[in-house]
Parts: C-alpha cells; sequence; structure tokens
C-alpha cells in the first residue's frame, strides 16, 4: 500500500510541475506576443508618419523570425546569420514565405522600447522600416535574462497562386494590351518546359 502511495505521489508530482511548466511557457508565448505588437504597432505609427502604408503581419515571416531570435539569444550575440544556419532567405522560404524582396532587422537591448529606437536611429535599420517597397513583417522577440533579443523580418509578399491563376492574371493583362488567348494553355506548358523549342502545331505568333 505504502508503495502505491508513493507512486501516486510521485505521479501528482509530475502531472503537477508538467502543468507549471505549460504555464510558464504560455506566460512567455504571452509576454512575447505583447512585444512583438508593441514593435509592430512602432514600425506602423513611424510608417504613418511618414505618409507611407502599415506593414501587415506575415506569420512564416514571424516563425523565420522567432527561429533567429532563438538562436541570438542562445548565442548571447547579434547576428543575421550564424555558422551552419540558412541564410536569410531560405529560413524565409522553408518558413512558408513568399516574397520578392526581403530584409532584416536585428537588436538586443534591455527594453522593447528601445529596440525600436535602436532601429530608427541607424540609418540602414531605419531605411527598412522607412522602405515604401516593403509591405510585410514578421517579428520576434526573445528575452534572455534582462535583455530582449529581437528580429524583424520584413518582405515584399507575392500572393501564392496556383498555375491556372497565374495563367488567367497575363490573359487579363494581355487582354488590357488588346491581345488574345486561344483559351488553350496545354501547349503553353509544355512549352515552358524545355530549353528552346515550343510545343503544338503551330508556331506562336511574335
Amino acid at each position: 500500500m505504502a508503495t502505491v502511495l508513493r507512486c501516486l505521489a510521485i505521479l501528482a508530482a509530475v502531472v503537477l510541475g508538467a502543468l507549471l511548466f505549460t504555464e510558464t511557457l504560455n506566460a512567455a508565448r504571452q509576454q512575447t506576443s505583447v512585444a512583438d505588437q508593441t514593435l509592430l504597432n512602432a514600425a506602423n505609427r513611424d510608417r504613418a508618419a511618414a505618409g507611407l502604408p502599415p506593414l501587415h503581419w506575415d506569420a512564416a515571416l514571424a516563425a523565420a523570425a522567432h527561429q533567429h531570435a532563438l538562436l541570438m539569444a542562445q548565442k548571447n550575440t547579434l547576428s543575421h546569420q550564424f555558422p551552419g544556419e540558412p541564410p536569410m532567405q531560405d529560413r524565409a522560404r522553408h518558413a512558408g514565405a513568399r516574397f520578392s524582396l526581403i530584409a532584416e532587422n536585428v537588436a538586443q537591448g534591455p527594453s522593447v522600447a528601445g529596440l525600436h529606437t535602436q532601429w530608427m536611429n541607424s540609418p540602414p535599420h531605419r531605411a527598412n522600416l522607412l522602405d515604401p517597397s516593403l509591405n510585410a513583417v514578421g517579428i520576434s522577440v526573445v528575452q534572455s535574462g534582462s535583455m530582449y533579443f529581437a528580429v524583424e523580418d520584413f518582405s515584399t509578399a507575392v500572393l501564392a497562386m496556383s498555375l491556372d491563376d497565374q495563367e488567367q492574371r497575363v490573359a487579363l493583362q494581355l487582354a488590357a494590351q488588346g491581345l488574345r488567348t486561344d483559351g488553350s494553355t496545354a501547349d503553353a506548358r509544355k512549352t515552358c518546359a524545355p530549353d528552346r523549342g515550343w510545343r503544338g502545331k503551330s508556331r506562336p505568333a511574335s
């Protein structure tokens, strides 16, 4: 009986520890979310003051930023790429981001608000924040001891379109120029595959 009670006590302790650990993770996650939002608000406030449209949140960029922020916190140093780590463009793509242009700000400091001040006082970082061609951002702030490590990944986002969607958009652009398509895309798709030549019975008109 004593053995059973001892096992139950151990099990209860493990469950309680797991619950406390989960609460700690949730609290940290909530705190990080507040910090991310603080930096997003600050960025869009300064963009509005400069007459620029706001950056919209990109979850894929935020995921890429978070992985890099964790590395900076672990290594206790700033870098845009650590040895063995993929470059920023690949990190963003692997996270699912679609873009034609990408840029990054990194910083560390004792306060979240101070991180934005650092960036705005640094010409290259300020240029990223106020770049009119960038329209999306993902932000992550990781706290390590008394220091905050932050990553902002900006991009010019590209819509995720199927092949059918892309062809329809091209057809609309051609129609706007007074040109038309024959409605069949099978030969065009085959023609895109080889290095030279074309597929189909008739040569495409130039």
